[in-house]
């Protein structure tokens, strides 16, 4: 029997300011569209603290709820995820922005997708400490382990979602290879995985014109571009130390939903270099905690659940910064525990519940 120790304070402190950075940067990104389409410059924030709030109970729940639990609960959490994305195509699914994905539950809307991301992960780590010995065979171990991928991505790729398939199948794939999963056998699946990320593309013109924006976003600044310009001229105008908080101008219509995928332009904009920065720094401590814990975790269960996690923030994180900085081609991902989203912010907040309950059986210096 392990014992109990304390949860890992530094890991729980910075995901508690990431989180009052958010609410924070939310408001100020969200300000003019709620006051000018919601006649209520508060609607935002109001939402942001409520779901902020919600997110602390369910990361003190978790962090308090033995993770060895989910191993059994690991197949009826999966199920529940995929039940839910399913959801979408009966009547309770609504439509935004052309897309698919949101369960409307009458108070709020939902989204599936990241329910999928976190019952995956649970379901894989289950999967692949139970078959360890299997996962250096192919056909053995890891069809099976992409069987599950399949279903999970699968289900979000049909929301017209790529994105969010893409980041969630990134992260199973690393949890695959810490499992030990063979090198030939990534390499061979990643130039799939490269193949299908191609063809996705080039079946939807809207992706193609992406790909288009990003190789010259100036060229098209009028049209798919626009988006990619606006952030670099709200990163560029922040300079060293921002223009201060609350004084942006990129959020007055230019760059659309700027307190979810684009939040970060916004950070650069008000805060400056010195902002983005100190937001990188705490997700980097976030990233190297989670890995100390995923390292030192006492079992491959928890060793896996806890890698998933800190992959999945990790993936989501770089993605995200590197759409706004115009490294990789435009696309709609939030920033985790930042942008605005329910959902998200509660699902994340969840995960890290789950990676603080993984850090109290570990010999972790908690210093």
């Amino acid at each position: 029997m392990i014992k109990k120790k304390a949860c890992d304070f530094t890991l729980m402190i910075v995901t508690i300011l990431l989180v009052f950075i958010g609410i924070i940067m939310v408001f100020s990104s969200s300000y003019p569209e709620a006051y000018y389409k919601m006649k209520d410059g508060y609607f935002f924030l109001k939402k942001q603290m409520f779901f902020s709030a919600l997110g602390l109970f369910a990361m003190i729940f978790f962090m308090n709820f033995d993770y060895r639990r989910f191993q059994k609960l690991s197949k009826l959490i999966f199920l529940i995820s995929i039940i839910l994305g399913l959801l979408i195509f009966t009547p309770l699914g609504t439509e935004f922005h052309g897309a698919r994905r949101w369960i409307n539950l009458g108070f709020t809307t939902f989204q599936p997708s990241e329910a999928i991301k976190l019952g995956s992960i649970i379901y894989l780590a289950s999967y692949l400490s139970r078959k360890k010995e299997r996962i250096k065979y192919f056909f053995k171990g890891v069809v099976p382990a992409l069987i599950i991928i399949g279903i999970a991505c699968g289900l979000i790729i049909i929301q017209k979602d790529l994105s969010t398939s893409a980041t969630l199948g990134l992260t199973l794939m690393i949890m695959l290879f810490i499992a030990g999963m063979k090198f030939l056998h990534l390499t061979f699946l990643a130039s799939i995985g490269i193949g299908g990320a191609a063809l996705a593309i080039l079946k939807e013109e809207f992706r193609i014109k992406r790909i288009l924006a990003f190789l010259d976003p100036f060229k098209y600044k009028d049209t798919v571009g626009w988006q990619l310009v606006q952030s670099l001229y709200a990163l560029g105008s922040g300079g060293i130390f921002g223009l201060g908080l609350g004084k942006s101008r990129q959020k007055f219509f230019y760059i659309p939903e700027p307190y979810n995928d684009f939040i970060f332009a916004i950070i650069g904009e008000e805060l400056g270099f010195v902002g983005c920065v100190t937001v990188i720094i705490l997700f980097l401590i976030l990233i190297w905690r989670g890995i100390r814990i995923a390292i030192n975790a006492k079992d491959l269960f928890g060793c896996l659940l806890a890698s998933g996690i800190v992959a999945l923030i990790t993936v989501q994180s770089m993605i995200h910064i590197a759409v706004v900085t115009s490294s990789i081609p435009p696309t709609g991902i939030p920033l985790p525990f930042v942008s605005f989203g329910g959902t998200s912010l509660l699902i994340f907040m969840s995960a890290v519940g789950i990676l603080l309950n993984i850090s109290r059986y570990t010999d972790l210096d908690r210093s």
